[in-house]
């Protein structure tokens, strides 16, 4: 029996998404779990911390912002590291760094020499994202793709919610620093599993033209039989670079991105950080404010598969901006929420819309990017929303400080999210219909 053969990219947009890609999927989703992990550990850690070391806790917003920090460098850098030397090192290399500075962080005896360890952290952590989704969004065929990497992405809310759990039980027993011996403990088992399981990106060994690597892994995949030896795929002249981004056309579509990024994670830090504190101002106990951050995060998971999947049916533009436009309006509900199942129902509904939309932005950005430039305009991307992340609680503790109600910083979020919704409606009609009549 004949069988039809294909190009190199040609057969990865219209392959099955099989075991190994499934495989591979899945352990991309539980690097982007330690991320979210690490990211509500250490913020559950910190009252516990502060009374071990007897300071105020205002001295920890340092501490947070140093590892945001971190995770912008770690962004930019890794992800340019990426497409220079391939996924897989730039993976490994990052998931190393924060699992060893991890097991490194119950050590600390002072709030600079915890800054200084978060900052590294963060490092690592940022520096793994670019690569995961780059991987992802490689392995993915074309009708699939913005499902399979905001599944992937999945990972990182559900490590937030593992991360609140796991605190609850094992801070009161087992101290603080069991946080952090766990958060040691994933990454260094995934290292080998990584390894084994996780080849290099078979689109980026198209670009560097390792043909016997390219055979392996369709091997495992069990297409290679349908490949005519043909990449499809201009290998880089040049070395990628962040002014890359900017060039060729990319320029507008860069700048949309970056801002939308930035709204988006300005949004999302603004809420994981303050709802807790809003919803006691507001008259909710400590259970409800703490499940709130909760079913902010659960929502977030359902809403990126629906709207992920609507992305690939319809094309991105519509499903995400119209997500972030709906979720402005339950955003702008929640300070008005006067009962728990209000207050809940709400912040549900707003992670499933905005937060959800946030996660699918990945997968747009992915698409944007070819090969040669993927990891880096990811990491950028991530990169400049992780200024959002830091200023997202800055701007909130501002508003709150000078007197905004409740109802009032809530309607200014919603505003937030609604002009997030903007940028990717504007990037869907100038970008992407741009690159459809050429």
């Amino acid at each position: 029996m004949l069988v039809a053969k294909s190009d190199l990219e040609s057969l990865i947009d219209v392959s099955r998404f099989g075991t190994s890609q499934r495989v591979i999927t899945a352990l991309c989703a539980c690097v982007a779990m330690v991320d979210g992990f690490d990211t509500q550990s250490i913020a559950l850690a910190a009252p516990d911390i502060a009374i071990a070391w007897q300071v105020e806790p205002a001295a920890f917003g340092v501490v947070f912002g140093a590892g945001l920090l971190g995770s912008l460098l770690g962004a930019l850098g890794f992800g340019a590291l990426a497409d220079r030397f391939g996924r897989k090192p730039s993976l490994l290399t990052a998931i190393f760094i924060f699992a060893i500075v991890s097991l490194v962080t119950p050590f600390t005896t002072s709030v600079l020499s915890l800054t200084l360890v978060r900052l590294v952290t963060g490092l690592g952590l940022g520096g793994a994202l670019p690569a995961v989704i780059s991987i992802t969004s490689e392995y993915a065929p074309k009708r699939l793709r913005a499902t399979v990497v905001a599944v992937m992405f999945c990972g990182f809310p559900l490590g937030a919610v593992i991360g609140g759990i796991t605190a609850a039980e094992l801070i009161p027993t087992f101290g603080w620093a069991s946080l952090f011996y766990i958060g040691s403990a994933v990454p260094l088992l995934l290292l080998p599993l990584i390894a084994v399981f996780v080849p290099e990106s078979i689109r980026y060994l198209g670009m560097v033209q390792d043909r016997a690597a390219i055979q392996r892994v369709l091997g495992r995949m069990k297409c290679q039989v349908a490949w005519n030896g043909a990449i499809a795929q201009t290998p880089s002249a040049s070395r990628p670079s962040v002014a890359s981004l900017f060039l060729e056309g990319r320029a507008l579509g860069t700048l949309l991105l970056s801002a939308t990024f930035l709204l988006s994670l300005l949004l999302s830090y603004f809420l994981v950080n303050w709802l807790p504190l809003m919803a006691r101002q507001g008259g909710f106990g400590i259970k409800s404010a703490v499940l709130g951050v909760a079913a902010l995060n659960l929502g977030a998971i359902f809403g990126c598969l629906l709207i992920g999947r609507l992305a690939d049916r319809y094309g991105p533009s519509i499903p995400v901006s119209g997500a972030y436009a709906l979720g402005a309006g339950a955003i702008a509900l929640i300070g008005t929420a006067h009962s728990d199942v209000v207050f809940l129902a709400t912040t549900f509904v707003a992670g499933f819309l905005s937060i959800g939309a946030q996660m699918c932005m990945v997968a747009l950005c992915a698409t944007f990017y070819e090969t040669s430039l993927r990891a880096t305009g990811v990491g950028w991307s991530l990169g400049i929303g992780r200024i959002g992340a830091v200023f997202g609680p800055t701007v909130g503790g501002m508003l709150i400080a000078a007197g905004m109600s409740t109802s009032t910083l809530f309607l200014v979020a919603g505003a937030v999210s609604l002009a997030a919704g903007a940028g990717v409606l504007t990037f869907g009609w100038r970008v992407l219909l741009k690159l459809v009549d050429e």
